[in-house]
């Protein structure tokens, strides 16, 4: 158990320093000079020149990255260029909000694709499986940045429910969340529904039905427990997609999340924070992979984590 968890540990440590790497040479390779950015075009050559040796950006890219690998081994992220702030602080800033919308977004999703799932493998080729097949094709193929700008016409502009952007209250969550969540239960209810096919005939729900257990009760206590592995897998792998569509929906929802502290900082070129961003996201992405793991053996005791190590 403890050498298997190590061997995923150090893998996904791998993984973490892998896109770390990537994003740090393409953010400083892509055209655009953050300096420019904050000086304007107006600005004399002689200061722009030393407010990149105050920011330490004319050293060479190596230099810089070795020194920002170390800042990261000691925990630092680094300082903004933009706000000359520490980065750490931004993200903190900003991080309630973003746990607040992926939290939101998680239990729509789940209440969504739970019951449509259901109800399409139950009632297998009848008009509920159709309508849910076809409820789950639609979540899929809107895309969030045509979802949301919708949303926001229909119920904030036409019936004045909800706020058109902003977080203001509980209000404000439900638009953001519905447009994160309505692609994510489209994928879990497609799963859901195959999953509940393939345990639906098994042997061990026929003997719980010739007992006279109430059918309500064999689905959900039975079947449905026996059909999660697979979708908590799926959910796993989907939070990672979850945070990535946090970026488009943040930004047309102006929610003040990492999302859109992700935008805003590529747009002035800030590189500590656009790194910070995508390492913040990329370890929750693999924690909760790691997770999924080890939920495996709580659901499923024939899986024994230490033997497929």
């Amino acid at each position: 158990m403890l050498s298997y968890l190590f061997q995923r540990l150090a893998g996904a440590c791998l993984v973490i320093l892998g896109v770390v790497s990537i994003v740090f040479l393409l953010i400083h390779l892509v055209p655009g000079d953050p300096v420019e950015v904050m000086l304007g075009e107006s600005a004399s050559a002689v200061d722009r020149e030393a407010l990149r040796v105050a920011l330490g950006l004319d050293q060479s890219i190596a230099v810089q990255y070795l020194d920002y690998l170390g800042g990261l081994s000691q925990l630092d992220l680094g300082t903004s260029i933009h706000q000359r702030q520490p980065v750490i602080e931004l993200l903190l800033e900003r991080l309630p909000a973003t746990g607040l919308l992926a939290m939101a977004a998680l239990l729509v999703s789940v209440l969504l694709a739970l019951p449509l799932g259901l109800v399409a493998a139950v009632r297998r080729n009848s008009g509920w499986d159709t309508s849910a097949m076809g409820f789950s094709l639609l979540g899929v193929s809107i895309p969030n940045f045509w979802l949301g700008p919708l949303l926001i016409l229909l119920f904030s502009l036409w019936l004045g429910w909800f706020p058109v952007s902003g977080q203001g209250g509980i209000a404000s969550v439900v638009l953001p969340a519905l447009t994160l969540g309505t692609g994510l239960a489209a994928v879990l209810s497609r799963m859901v529904r195959s999953s509940m096919l393939e345990v639906l005939h098994e042997d061990y729900l026929r003997t719980a039905r010739a007992k006279g257990m109430p059918p309500m009760r064999v689905i959900l206590h039975h079947a449905l427990r026996n059909a999660l592995l697979p979708v908590i897998t799926l959910l796993g792998l989907q939070l990672g997609a979850l945070l990535a569509g946090a970026v488009i929906t943040e930004t047309v929802f102006s929610w003040p999340g990492i999302g859109l502290l992700t935008i805003e900082s590529i747009q002035s070129r800030d590189y500590p924070v656009v790194q910070a961003c995508v390492l913040l996201i990329s370890v929750t992405y693999v924690v909760v992979n790691l997770l999924t793991d080890l939920a495996y053996a709580w659901i499923d005791p024939r899986i024994r984590l230490a033997g497929a190590a």
